[in-house]
């Protein structure tokens, strides 16, 4: 493990001293690449540098404690046992910022909430989660920015797209994926009744320019009206784009901007990520069954979470947990929900790499 941190370090080292190379500094798109490789090494070789301190200072306590003079023996061994913990905290650490990391885990990322069976209920269901997660990226510090929706008379949304732009937004997103079953009385049910409805939620990293390569040749645009509940700008011109992939038949749309041209570039966006979701799809198959947490796959045909009101119940089903505060984190306070299912995940990772 230290010996795999001190490679870290090394590299960190050589990223720092490249920092002064004026051809670096000119060139944008590299100095990026490398400062973001800096950011991650950095808490590892700090820990690194720590750890190899307090070894240094724990050995020459060690000799310190095997003198004669007694006075001078009693302090090292008070050094020992204040040090001791300090190191094994640091191998923790280190071990943890060791596990193999999620490459998306820093990149921006379009979710895609559909209402699925309950009809209005789960549109209804759809738009409270879509409150629920931009208060919460807004609470973090991350943005927010609608590509497309399909609104129903009621408020609610057969589907809606988004983006949520910042550093680690997959990282805290990526776990939503997959079915969320909610167990309501409806706004429409006049007599009490509870009812089961479920909305499914797709997370998914942007992909870059260089993650996926387009065939320009292979895209039909259409331009078309913007449609929804109503609004001003609704259906009056066609600022919105509709991009159809012909080799995989896929087909994304956005209406949120004025601009023709602003649709495009968010249309392309949205087209590219689901292509590399595909190719991510298709690599995660190939992955033996055994080797997949109990966080789950991020199926979306997976049942992840109930959220029950008459309980004020969230219940997580892939790690157990159950949170009685369901009114709190539907208005943005998803945080421990997003930590245990990190927690989870570093747990199962640890494991891993133990056997």
């Amino acid at each position: 493990m230290l010996s795999k941190a001190a490679l870290f370090a090394a590299r960190h080292r050589e990223l720092t001293e490249r920092m002064a190379d004026g051809a670096v500094l000119t060139d944008p798109q590299a100095l990026a690449t490398l400062m973001k490789e800096l950011r991650r090494l950095t808490p590892i070789t700090e820990a690194y540098e720590a750890h190899k301190a307090l070894s240094a200072a724990l050995t020459e306590a060690r000799a310190l404690a095997a003198t004669p003079d007694r006075e001078l023996a009693l302090m090292a061994e008070e050094e020992i046992a204040d040090i001791t913990p300090k190191l094994a905290a640091l191998e923790d650490e280190i071990r943890l910022l060791l596990l193999p990391r999620d490459e998306n885990d820093d990149k921006n990322v379009i979710v895609e909430i559909r209402a699925g069976a309950g009809g209005e209920e789960a549109a209804l269901f759809a738009a409270d989660l879509y409150r629920m997660y931009t208060m919460y990226a807004e609470s973090i510090g991350l943005k927010t920015s609608r590509l497309s929706e399909n609104e129903t008379e009621l408020g609610g949304f057969r589907e809606i797209a988004f983006m949520i732009e910042g550093e680690g937004a997959y990282s805290r997103f990526k776990f939503e994926s997959g079915v969320h079953r909610v167990q309501r009385v409806p706004v429409t049910e006049s007599q009490g009744r509870i009812q089961t409805s479920t909305v499914t939620v797709a997370v998914l990293p942007e992909a870059e320019e260089v993650d996926v390569e387009i065939n320009p040749a292979d895209i039909i645009m259409e331009a078309c009206k913007s449609s929804g509940a109503g609004g001003q700008h609704i259906n009056k011109t066609e600022s919105a784009v509709r991009l159809t992939h012909k080799p995989t038949g896929i087909v994304v749309e956005c209406q949120e901007e004025r601009s023709q041209f602003k649709n495009r570039d968010k249309a392309m966006k949205m087209l590219r990520t689901k292509l590399l979701d595909i190719k991510t799809r298709e690599q995660a198959d190939a992955i033996a069954a055994e080797r997949r947490g109990q966080v789950g796959t991020g199926d979306r045909s997976e049942k992840i979470r109930t959220y029950n009101y008459r309980d004020n119940r969230l219940t997580d089903h892939r790690i157990g947990l159950s949170l009685y505060s369901l009114d709190r984190i539907l208005n943005g306070t998803l945080g421990e929900v997003v930590d245990a299912l990190i927690a989870a995940d570093t747990a199962r990772k640890m494991q891993e790499e133990q056997s």
